[in-house]
């Protein structure tokens, strides 16, 4: 019968996976490596994880949702083929309904738009902000594993940011935001500003001296005086 290990044992593991396969990738991440940001032996990590692919979901799991942990058998199996995944497509599924954005692409008419673009841009900073060690994991990974490369970018990113290019050129044709040259490349200005803000900056070498409610509310700001016209109108749907 499998065993039970102790939730912040597989926690520990979990993280420490997770750190480096985000420092070195899926291709390049070997067990002994894990073993050793654990201080464990290459031989005792198999008690928790059967293989790799073990690893990796067990690494997907602690960053979605560590509290999952605690069901889990040890040591982990390896994924039937096509599960490995699971835990990010599930999470992809439950995580990608934006309300704000979606209620607004309900109606051509808004009577706020400053709040509402605010509200857009918010919602968007805060996927990033809450989830970027889940991001990051992704990121570095994705480039190694076909399959997670067409999940994560093909599908989930893609959706996401599929609905704000709509979003965006849905008001500036009707006149709430300014006129664009090209809205994918707006939608893009606002996608990579969020995410350098929400992200990034935490590894830049020379980090922004402004605490996090200061920085998140900057963005909002800045991007809405970007594309929000100075007389935009104001209309009841």
């Amino acid at each position: 019968m499998p065993r039970r290990t102790p939730p912040s044992r597989l926690a520990d593991i979990a993280e420490a996976a997770r750190k480096v396969f985000t420092e070195k990738g899926y291709r390049r991440t070997l067990m002994v490596d894990v073993g050793k940001e654990l201080g464990l032996s290459h031989a005792l990590l198999y008690r928790f994880v059967e293989s790799k692919e073990a690893l990796f979901q067990l690494a997907l799991l602690g960053a979605i949702d560590p509290e999952q942990l605690s069901d889990l058998p040890t040591p982990l199996p390896t994924p039937a083929p096509g599960e490995a995944l699971k835990p990010l497509a599930d999470w992809t599924a439950g995580n990608s309904s934006f309300p704000v954005v979606r209620t607004a692409l309900t109606t051509d008419g808004c009577a706020d738009i400053r709040s509402e673009f605010q509200g857009v841009v918010d919602e968007y900073y805060s996927a990033v902000e809450d989830n970027r060690a889940l991001l990051a994991l992704l990121e570095r990974s994705a480039a190694d594993f076909p399959e997670l490369r067409e999940l994560y970018f093909g599908k989930s990113r893609r959706g996401q940011v599929d609905m704000l290019e709509e979003y965006v050129e849905r008001r500036s044709r009707f006149g709430y935001l300014r006129p664009l040259p090209d809205t994918t490349l707006a939608t893009q200005f606002i996608v990579e500003t969020v995410a350098w803000f929400a992200w990034h900056r935490r590894d830049h070498p020379a980090p922004i001296d402004a605490d996090d409610e200061s920085v998140r509310r900057s963005v909002q700001v800045l991007l809405a005086a970007a594309f929000i016209p100075d007389d935009v109108r104001v209309t009841e749907d």
